[in-house]
């Protein structure tokens, strides 16, 4: 499963084939056999580990450790931004480019992960379009961190995006919003 999820992670779901990754393991294809029953169970049960891993433990335990929504919000930042996380996830988004099956298993787990979001800003924000905004920046920035190829100013990358995390979890502001629909 490990293997598999580095070759997918390395050159995407192509490249995951039995015979590379018998030779890679040192085991004989009927080796492999022995545990995967073909290519197509092998890569079902690589995304319901990609599943598991990054989305079903992580908030399995934000949840049993608890504290307030913001606590809960840094911890799932910090327990997510693992970089072998972090690449496993992008190749299953690429994945999903490409198999629809697959896209549907990412949007339903996006889905998850938004209702999380939802939920844990809206236990601090009253205005729901403050609670999606929030929500949609919180999860653009965890997914997108790693495309930002622009120099911080002054800062690392790392720093600005803790600054950025930092300020979507400040209390509401008493301004009044922008209205709904305005550009930037």
């Amino acid at each position: 499963m490990e293997a598999g999820l580095e070759v997918l992670a390395e050159s995407g779901p192509d490249a995951v084939r039995v015979e590379a990754l018998a030779a890679r393991l040192g085991v004989t294809k009927g080796g492999f056999y022995g545990y995967f029953d073909g290519r197509p169970a092998l890569l079902a049960e690589m995304l319901d580990e990609w599943e598991r891993r990054c989305t079903r433990d992580i908030l399995a335990r934000v949840d049993a450790e608890g504290g307030d929504p913001a606590d809960r919000l840094r911890r799932v930042g910090r327990l997510t931004s693992s970089d072998d996380l972090h690449r496993i996830d992008l190749a299953v988004r690429v994945w999903a480019r490409r198999d629809e099956a697959v896209a549907e298993r990412l949007r339903r787990i996006d889905n998850e992960r938004m209702r999380f979001l939802r939920g844990m800003f809206g236990a601090f924000l009253t205005d729901p379009d403050e609670v999606e905004a929030r929500s949609v920046l919180a999860f653009a920035l965890a997914i997108g961190r790693q495309f930002i190829a622009a120099d911080p100013s002054g800062v690392t990358t790392r720093e600005a995006v803790e600054l950025a995390g930092s300020y979507l979890l400040r209390p509401p502001s008493p301004e009044p919003r922008p209205p709904r629909g305005a550009a930037l």
